[in-house]
């Protein structure tokens, strides 16, 4: 019986099968554009790199353009002036292949920087924005804990300060949604009710936002800091939001950033890609170009291309280079508004074969998606582009290279990437800021909280960047938590004896002292051995 192949040999395999369509695939990355381009950097996917090369890296900057596809990944060993052979690369692809130059990009720092704009010399219509997600967590590092009850509300409201959403796109959405809910035999849904019903996925997808203005931006923010720094912004146990030192220092460093997040004017932002009816009434589907959002989503599967938790150098770049092909071949259809077909081909030698083949024998193209790629400009990708900056060589492929790898997942490192497929915009405001409302701090959104009030649905709570818990759990009640134990000491089978009656005494600051003489069973002391447990159980019938 033939033995089964090691990885070293599938490792092999695949590289030889990768340096082999080596110069299809970066022709592929390098024929990519963009109109509107977003610029973003991550740390941990550089951490993968092994082997002699472990520690080099110290940035992995990617460069996505409006439909979700990346334009240039490379590692760096610093960002800034690192960074400066590719950006003069992508200047140079589009001047080659004669395409106009972007109009605007997005990027999460250095927004005002002039080293940006030189950077970037060869494009001087080119706008800079700030992408508004990290501009928001800026002001989110200035609260006191991000498991505050008003942390999520804050977020929400900072959001509000700078969207406001198209009253034409949301009456039509609430249209949509009533006729939808009365089919659903809900009769005479009220307002309250058709809003609670439209969810942050579908005011996204169906409805347009823009930015207020500078002035208007400016005046609402310092509003709400000032609301929630005082004693409105503490919770029902008199925690404060801000930390007040830090979050004005905030405002007084990111004031003169509000010009910067401003959408730029006669850039079209949105496309609409498609209609849907609702309830009888036909909704446009849109996508919007705005922020790094798109790139945020490719960091989640950036991660996925390197299996295992290292990989060296020839490994890494393998594994780089094939995941940008496919990732950008599975957004060709939104880049061409082309419906593509059912199945899924990597392969561009493959491809332009059966297109040739299906126009000879068919008359027609089997995939309208299909591009002929141009000639690979001699851009340097990934790991080529560390080695420039350090001078080494990446070399030829050798069987001993397996031994760098490590194929052994890591949970800890990995937890951040195993979420849903799309990540949704983290910066969507509530409804209310536009339809109902034309202030933030207005409406539904009183910050004056109470014991036994509730701050808002579970759904207004679920932000991207929100973690920990978002209100006070009704089981962290000291009480509630005795409670808890008593009753699962006491359902225990091995602790049961005759049924004897006790008194409950459930002292309870929101319900009162209740006391309730109730039939259970009695606990043996000598089911535990734990004097600790016997302590315990006495203490708690003496009470």
């Amino acid at each position: 019986m033939p033995s089964v192949h090691t990885y070293h040999w599938l490792l092999q395999v695949y590289c030889n099968d990768v340096l082999q369509r080596i110069n299809d695939i970066k022709a592929a990355i390098t024929s990519t554009f963009g109109r509107v381009l977003k610029m973003d950097s991550t740390k941990k996917i550089a951490r993968k790199l092994a082997g002699h090369t472990h520690g080099t890296a110290a940035w992995a900057t990617d460069v996505g353009n409006e439909h979700g596809q990346v334009l240039m990944c490379v590692l760096t060993a610093a960002e800034g002036h690192g960074l400066d052979e590719m950006t003069k690369g992508l200047v140079t692809r589009y001047q080659s292949a004669s395409v106009p130059p972007p109009e605007l990009l997005y990027v999460d720092r250095d927004c005002c920087s002039a080293s940006t704009k030189r950077q970037f010399i060869g494009w001087p219509a080119l706008q800079i924005r700030l992408d508004i997600w990290h501009f928001m967590r800026r002001f989110a590092s200035g609260c006191t804990t991000d498991s505050h009850q008003l942390y999520a509300f804050f977020l929400r409201r900072l959001s509000a300060c700078i969207f406001s959403w198209s009253a034409e796109d949301v009456d039509l959405l609430q249209r949509a949604k009533r006729a939808h809910l009365i089919t659903k035999d809900i009769k005479n849904p009220s307002a309250e009710d058709v809003t609670n019903h439209i969810n942050k996925r579908s005011l996204a997808r169906h409805c347009r936002r823009t930015t207020r203005g500078v002035e208007e931006t400016t005046r609402l923010i310092k509003d709400l800091l000032t609301t929630l720094d005082s004693e409105q912004g503490r919770d029902t146990l008199g925690v404060p939001l801000f930390d007040s030192t830090r979050i004005w220092d905030i405002w007084e460093s990111q004031k003169r950033h509000i010009i910067c997040i401003q959408d730029p004017e006669g850039v079209q932002l949105y496309t609409k890609t498609g209609e849907m009816v609702l309830g009888g009434v036909t909704l446009p589907v849109f996508r919007c170009a705005r922020g790094s959002t798109s790139l945020e989503s490719f960091h989640l599967h950036l991660n996925r291309f390197i299996p295992g938790t290292t990989a060296n150098d020839l490994h890494f770049q393998a594994y780089l280079m094939d995941g940008l092909v496919r990732w950008n071949a599975d957004r060709t259809s939104d880049a061409t508004l082309t419906e593509g077909p059912n199945h899924r081909v990597y392969s561009g030698y493959l491809k332009y074969a059966v297109d040739q083949l299906g126009q000879r024998v068919l008359g027609k193209r089997i995939d309208p998606t299909q591009t002929t790629p141009q000639k690979y400009t001699g851009e340097l990708i990934g790991v080529e582009y560390l080695y420039h900056q350090t001078n080494k060589v990446l070399g030829e492929y050798s069987a001993d290279d397996a031994s760098g790898d490590d194929d052994d997942d890591d949970d800890d490192d990995d937890d951040d990437f195993r979420q849903h497929e799309t990540r949704l915009d983290p910066t969507i405001p509530p409804i209310e800021g536009s339809s109902q409302s034309n202030h933030p701090m207005e409406g539904n959104a009183s910050v004056t909280t109470s014991k036994g009030s509730s701050s808002g649905s579970e759904t207004e709570f679920q932000m991207a960047f929100c973690a920990g818990q978002t209100a006070r759990n009704w089981y962290a009640h000291p009480a509630i938590i005795i409670i808890i134990i008593i009753i699962t000491i006491t359902a225990s089978p091995q602790c049961r004896s005759p049924t004897k009656t006790h008194i409950l005494y459930t002292p309870s600051k929101a319900c009162g002292h209740v006391v309730q003489t109730t039939s259970q069973p009695s606990i043996s002391r000598n089911a535990f051995p734990d004097q600790r447990a016997n302590n315990f159980i006495r203490n708690s019938r003496r009470s």
